[in-house]
């Protein structure tokens, strides 16, 4: 395989993927086999944070719509997001692989408090870092606080991870005919509403210049071949 052309990455990750086919909570064996597809980029030199989301436990969004309290539902959204961080470090370190969570919402006993100078140093030391509790703020989406993060610790690139292939023109679940783009750009991803991610981390990485490669995590090898510019998943610039 050739060479990586991405050294620093930060990885999105929903919560729905760390809930697998039971569509609930943590898969035991997804989260194992994620831990394990890591550690062989981190063996490899990568430096690697993540962010991961919280709708395998509860979804904000979904709970305001049925009444409750917009804000009051996003913070809960935010403590799921710290478990599944807490569950994918336990996963990790098993797996050997050093990490730190850093929680927007203080709770020193089970994380550090974000930090941006501490979270790169801990780059540095070749510790994989897991962002949880979003950015603390009602009304912001993971994609967001995703995009944040990686502009914050200077990530080469930002990586979503998918159940699909890459950016199709409509939704391959429900039409057959769907078309995968290879590239395509951050506008287009705005104007055609394609739902990649919400608007504002588009027009975060958009302003930044932060590439996005969106990709499937279902087969096992995709993450180090988009770390190595092969032409898998969508990349939007």
């Amino acid at each position: 395989m050739a060479d990586f052309i991405y050294k620093r990455a930060l990885l999105k990750l929903s919560g729905e993927h760390l809930a697998g086919d039971q569509g609930y909570g943590i898969d035991p064996k997804v989260i194992t086999g994620l831990a394990n597809q890591i550690k062989s980029i981190k063996d490899k030199g990568i430096e690697l944070a993540i962010t991961v989301g919280g709708g395998n436990i509860f979804r904000g969004m979904a709970a305001s719509t049925e009444g409750m309290d917009r804000s009051q539902a996003d913070y809960i959204g935010m403590l799921a997001t710290v478990m599944n961080a807490l569950a994918l470090q336990e996963a990790l370190e098993r797996a050997g692989v050093f990490t730190r969570v850093q929680s927007a919402i203080a709770m020193q006993e089970i994380a550090e408090t974000y930090i941006r100078r501490k979270a790169i140093r801990h780059l540095e030391k070749g510790r994989v870092v897991i962002f949880a509790a979003g950015t603390s703020n009602p009304y912001f989406t993971t994609d967001t606080s995703a995009a944040l993060r990686a502009c914050e610790i200077n990530a080469d690139v930002l990586l979503k991870a998918t159940k699909v292939d890459g950016v199709y023109d409509s939704d391959p679940m429900k039409n057959p005919s769907a078309e995968r783009f290879e590239r395509i750009s951050y506008l287009d991803v705005l104007t055609r509403e394609l739902h990649v991610m919400d608007s504002t981390a588009i027009s975060l990485c958009m302003d930044n210049k932060l590439p996005l490669i969106v990709f499937s995590l279902l087969k096992e090898g995709n993450m180090e071949a988009v770390l190595c510019g092969e032409p898998v998943g969508t990349t939007i610039y």
